[in-house]
């Protein structure tokens, strides 16, 4: 079984390398990302245009794009009141990502909507430099390159290309992380931070430093030795890292009139986290339910089954706590919550460690096995995403 590279002290590793060696490093992975990517863009033209559809109009303005979009325009506030009797509230999406939608259509001077698809475009590059740096920094260049293609490759990958902020998400956790298994504790707290004013599910990335912090800690202090960086760098990062998230969470529940204000804002939306029950309810109707509700029923189950392996290889590779601990929550979050079900796919996309134990093999596998893999990979993810979005859902 292949194992991470050993950690020096728990709490902090050799420098990181200046920034235009690294990008050096991952360029193989970034243009393998660039080249899945374009080849699934091109799919989505080529099938929009057949089917009468705008690929430009799928990517930036639909579902949730469309709330970004409010949010821009007219800050937070405004509330769809639909057919069925809920009450929508543009509050229940965290702010990071409409303000950059915001600051570029100001500076560049085109809609907030297409604002919205250079952020995710440059932020889906840096995510897949992150996804490298970390791979990399615990494996070798060969699993970064691989785990890089096989993020790019996901089915639901067409996401990092829409205007949504999973890939600014992803961004902002992969080099968080990073910054945790080398040491630089602010840095990964400030990016924490970051990330929980992206998506709630930022409160992942805080937990993974936060379990990192208090591990390399009770090492230090059972060896006696000191901590290095100093505590309170150490301290800071662990401060800082949750604000994003619970000061936006906060702050609705003082504009809605109650502490758990936010939580009144997701019921509105049908969300909520349940541990699982209602997904559960979910699964079962629709196994005993029609053809086309069993199918997708079983689909669900096999990517839960899927999600639950890698992290039991990844607990025998001995991987960083931080990464286990990430995504464990990530997943936690997904499959948990009480929301629209068909979604949970693209609620997993962030939690790209998952990817490492496949990637670790292929990455030692002969060439033309890792080809083959890609290669099928970013057919399914081109065929997919393109029949995903011309259609009715999910979002």
């Amino acid at each position: 079984m292949t194992s991470v590279r050993p950690p020096s002290d728990g709490l902090s590793d050799p420098p990181l390398p200046r920034i235009r060696s690294t990008a050096r490093l991952a360029a193989p992975a970034l243009a393998l990302f660039v080249a899945i990517r374009a080849l699934c863009l091109v799919t989505l033209v080529v099938w929009s245009r057949l089917a009468g559809h705008s690929a430009h109009e799928l990517l930036a303005r639909r579902w949730d794009s469309l709330w970004y979009v409010r949010v821009a325009d007219l800050g937070y506030g405004y509330t769809l009141h639909a057919p069925d009797g809920r009450d929508l509230s543009s509050m229940a999406f965290f702010p990071l990502y409409p303000w950059l939608e915001k600051a570029l259509s100001a500076v560049l001077f085109v809609s907030p909507a297409d604002a919205g698809l250079l952020v995710s475009a440059l932020a889906s590059v840096a995510a897949a430099w992150g996804l490298f740096a970390v791979a990399a920094h615990c494996y070798d260049r060969a699993t970064g390159v691989v785990l890089v293609g096989l993020w790019a490759a996901l089915p639901v990958g067409v996401v990092q290309s829409m205007a949504y902020s999973e890939s600014l998400f992803v961004a902002l956790a992969a080099w968080g992380l990073y910054a945790v298994l080398t040491g630089r504790w602010i840095v990964a707290g400030s990016l924490a931070c970051l990330a929980g004013l992206t998506r709630p599910v930022g409160l992942a990335v805080s937990a993974a430093l936060i379990v990192t912090a208090a591990l390399g800690a009770r090492e230090a202090r059972r060896t006696g030795r000191p901590t290095t960086p100093p505590a309170w760098r150490i301290l800071a990062g662990c401060v800082l890292a949750p604000l994003g998230a619970v000061g936006y969470i906060l702050w609705v529940g003082t504009r809605q009139g109650g502490l758990f204000g936010y939580l009144d804002v997701q019921a509105g939306w049908g969300n909520g986290f349940d541990g699982g029950l209602a997904f559960a309810r979910f699964l079962a109707d629709g196994l005993t339910g029609t053809p086309s509700a069993a199918l997708a029923a079983v689909i669900l189950v096999a990517l839960l089954l899927l999600a639950a392996w890698p992290h039991w290889i990844g607990a025998r590779q001995l991987q960083p706590p931080a990464l286990l601990v990430y995504s464990a929550v990530v997943t936690l979050l997904a499959v948990g919550a009480s929301g629209y079900f068909g979604s949970k796919p693209r609620l997993l996309l962030p939690a790209f460690p998952l990817l490492l134990p496949l990637a670790v093999v292929l990455a030692r596998s002969r060439p033309r096995v890792v080809y083959l893999t890609l290669t099928l990979m970013t057919v399914v993810a081109a065929a997919y995403g393109a029949f995903w979005l011309n259609g009715s859902g999910p979002p």
